[in-house]
């Protein structure tokens, strides 16, 4: 399955979204800070990046950005994970660059549905 990079600073989301992960078979790397899970994508890319968008210090669209603006990691599709389900989040995600948006809590059949969605879009 998939290598997927988990950055979210909150530990018990990121116990769900490892406890998800595992369920389906991917494997799962974690950063708990944009500035460690940008330096973990560039030197061993991953097939999928969960984003948490409200990280400590540089945030996750900030993040985001920087990945989309990097030849080396451009190509990864990235989720937007946030706790503020708000339209306007939504939208200054996409902007970012996140190829998705997951409002939490996680729902595992829109996780699923939207991670193998955006495997697949990439196997093409």
């Amino acid at each position: 399955m998939a290598r997927i990079l988990i950055i979210e600073d909150n530990p018990a989301n990121l116990k769900l979204a490892l406890l998800l992960l595992k369920n389906a078979g991917h494997t799962a790397l974690c950063a708990a800070d944009a500035e460690s899970g940008l330096a973990l994508a560039r030197s061993a890319p991953p097939d999928l990046i969960l984003m948490d968008i409200q990280l400590p210090g540089m945030d996750g669209l900030t993040a985001t950005k920087q990945l989309k603006n990097d030849p080396l990691t451009a190509a990864i599709p990235v989720i937007a994970l946030t706790a503020l389900a708000m339209q306007a989040d939504r939208e200054k995600s996409l902007r970012a660059g996140c190829d998705a948006y997951i409002a939490k809590p996680l729902r595992y059949r829109e996780l699923y549905a939207t991670i193998d969605s955006l495997l697949a879009a990439g196997a093409r």
